[in-house]
């Protein structure tokens, strides 16, 4: 799911944007869901140790969400719902990015898992 974008931001401190959009965040998440940040400060995995990790979190019994921010990251209360965090670079990119390169890396992992000829090692 896409959270639209807080509209109005430029009358907003950057806590109230971040507080925005971490409302709408909640708002979408049930407790069934275990909530992987993606985020700058979390761990960073080569694609193999990813494909694992999503193996490991998919073998749980619960709805593996991951969650990308808006441009000033996530607000307190994200970060207290979160089981987790995840970093795919230590640069940073814009939301719109990380969406790709995490559907790719997802893709890379599912390949990974299914021995399929996608990823070269």
């Amino acid at each position: 799911m896409v959270i639209p974008d807080i509209k109005n931001t430029k009358t907003l401190t950057v806590e109230q944007v971040k507080t925005a959009e971490g409302e709408a965040i909640l708002s979408r998440l049930t407790p069934s869901m275990e909530v992987i940040l993606l985020d700058e400060h979390g761990r960073e995995f080569r694609s193999m140790e990813f494909a694992d990790y999503l193996q490991k979190k998919m073998g749980s019994g619960r709805d593996l969400t991951l969650v990308i921010g808006g441009p000033y990251g996530f607000s307190p209360a994200v970060y207290s719902r979160a089981d987790g965090k995840i970093s795919l670079s230590q640069m940073t990119f814009s939301h719109q990015m990380i969406r790709i390169m995490a559907i790719e890396q997802i893709y890379r992992a599912m390949t990974i898992l299914r021995n399929e000829p996608y990823h070269h090692e």
